[in-house]
């Protein structure tokens, strides 16, 4: 009978043990749970929560901005409209990252995407001459436009002259006999100077109908044509029934938006004193006006040749490590150098990442078997094989190609046996002005 009790007392501490055991790991597990859990938090609340795009944070932004119009630190002809007249209506905010504020608004009715580049006028840096100069001397319009040039050639990389490229609010000031500038347009310039897209925009604002036109401006904030830009995921990568206007079908507004990307592409390739490289080709980066012309929308990395080929040579060991988003060049192994050239072209990499998936079997389904569909799909992949910056002859074969081909299928879709087709799929559109390069 002794035994026995001993036995019990030593089971009971076993599962003492046990249970103890048990509890510690139990406890050890909650607390590494909720460390993970806090820290969670805490990482998405400064990278994702501090970027959010909301309302309150974005109005309040815009009133910073009046604040400092009206205590005259910036200006613009945006100003008035957004601060004073309730011109300017907040419809919501677009996108925030870094700074990076975009913001969807209506002035007088007319809507607009507001932009900049950070979102405080005090976070860019301020004209130096400023900072020294007596407070009742002024600059003379010919400093001013000096100046300017200057900061244009250092962002874009090229040689400007004159004051073709300052926005209508400065150059009306230079054409008044006698007027000078306020400390408050230098600054506001200055700070809109800064942001490179800005300035590309602006330099190119009548030369190309490919880019999006700025509107005006207000210190850095700089308000721009709002058009319904691609989308990744929608099959057709633009909202077709927002430009919607005439008996077309879906597949006939795709042809005549892929001649618009051809044009482009020329365009962009021939109409400036050097080459222009697109190294951003995807579908959000663009968009389109009622008469489905492509526009490029977001420019952030679009660089003239000669910047281009700046960017483009520095060291390497291998071809991969002269890869610059959508611009490569190639590796030469015998001085470990990229090649200042790029290897492909905006067309080529338009054709692998927007006309591929247009024209893929599987999209274009029982039509994928036509004559002209099949020579179309060969065309593009041709497009997608042929290094269009190494061989620029071949790029243009290429280029003509396809434009031959979109124009035959165009014209097939507005043939009187093709009219009566379409159901539910016709929409409209505008007669397309870029047919002809």
């Amino acid at each position: 009978m002794g035994p026995e009790p001993s036995r019990g007392r030593c089971l009971l501490r076993w599962l003492g043990l046990k249970v103890c055991r048990r509890s510690t790991l139990v406890f050890a597990l909650l607390w590494f749970g909720s460390w993970v859990f806090l820290n969670g938090l805490v990482f998405v609340h400064r990278t994702i929560l501090s970027d959010y795009c909301t309302d309150d944070k974005s109005k309040k932004i815009l009133q910073r901005v009046c604040e400092e119009y009206r205590e005259g630190a910036l200006t613009g002809d945006l100003c008035e409209d957004l601060c004073v007249s309730g011109q300017v209506e907040y419809k919501r905010c677009l996108y925030y990252e870094n700074g990076k504020k975009v913001i969807e608004a209506r002035w007088r009715g007319t809507p607009v995407v507001l932009k900049s580049k950070l979102e405080n006028f005090s976070s860019y840096e301020s004209l130096g001459l400023l900072e020294y100069q007596d407070p009742a001397e002024e600059l003379s319009p010919l400093d001013v436009i000096f100046y300017a040039t200057l900061e244009i050639r250092n962002s874009l990389g090229l040689d400007i002259s004159g004051n073709a490229s300052l926005p209508p609010l400065w150059g009306q000031r230079l054409r008044e006999h006698g007027r000078t500038y306020s400390r408050a347009e230098l600054a506001s310039l200055w700070s809109l100077l800064q942001q490179e897209e800005y300035t590309f925009l602006r330099v190119l604002h009548d030369l190309s109908r490919h880019l999006a036109k700025v509107l005006g401006s207000c210190g850095h904030f700089y308000a721009v044509e709002y058009l319904s830009a691609g989308h990744a995921w929608d099959q057709n990568i633009f909202s077709l029934e927002e430009v919607s206007a005439g008996p077309w079908t879906a597949r006939d507004m795709v042809n005549r938006i892929a001649l618009s990307f051809l044009d482009m592409a020329w365009r962009f390739d021939n109409d400036f004193s050097h080459r222009l490289h697109l190294c951003d080709i995807k579908p959000e980066n663009f968009a389109i006006r009622k008469d489905l012309t492509v526009v490029a929308i977001d420019v952030d990395m679009a660089f003239f040749e000669p910047k281009m080929r700046d960017i483009l040579e520095q060291n390497c060991t291998n071809d991969d490590d002269c890869d610059f988003f959508d611009c490569i060049s190639k590796c030469n192994m015998k001085t470990n150098k990229c090649s200042s050239k790029r290897r492909n072209s905006n067309l080529q990499v338009i054709c692998e990442k927007i006309f591929r998936p247009w024209f893929s079997p599987t999209l274009l389904g029982a039509k994928a078997g036509l004559p002209l569909q099949v020579d179309l799909q060969r065309a593009v992949q041709e497009c997608v094989e042929t290094a269009g910056g190494e061989d620029e002859e071949q790029d243009r074969a290429v280029q003509k190609r396809l434009l031959d081909l979109l124009t035959s299928l165009l014209h097939q879709g507005t043939s009187s046996e093709h009219w009566g087709e379409g159901g539910d799929d016709r929409e409209g559109i505008h007669p397309h002005t870029a047919l002809n390069f």
